[in-house]
């Protein structure tokens, strides 16, 4: 995001769910029901997919498609990712510090150790 001064903004996790919260009071009426936001998020994932086996994977693209769309789809997906965060009161800030925390302890020497990620013939 690009400001008047030509200076790079960043946006954090804690003003993503302040901006959407804002947006979704102001454009959107209401929050959906969490379970109608989980399912639009597995849907939005599917797209995702979709896009990223026609792009990396085997599949050829169908008219209208274009991996130029990826992008969309990722912000689709951390938008509904947001709104299920500000529904259930989840900071994701914390969420993902405690994955980090989380992977970290579990896996500080797995992938280091893993013949798979080091070796240089893929």
């Amino acid at each position: 995001m690009e400001n008047n001064n030509s200076q790079t903004t960043h946006l954090t996790l804690n003003q993503l769910q302040a901006d959407v919260d804002q947006w979704i009071k102001e454009i959107g009426v209401r929050y959906f029901s969490e379970m109608t936001n989980l399912a639009v998020l597995v849907e939005e994932v599917g797209e995702l997919s979709r896009l990223m086996a026609r792009t990396y994977g085997d599949q050829s693209f169908k008219k209208g498609e274009s991996k130029e769309a990826i992008p969309g789809e990722i912000g689709d997906i951390l938008f509904v990712l947001t709104c299920l965060s500000n529904q259930m009161g989840l900071s994701l800030e914390d969420c993902i510090q405690q994955t980090l925390q989380k992977n970290t302890l579990r896996d500080k020497d797995r992938h280091k150790n893993n013949p798979k990620l080091t070796s240089q013939s893929q």
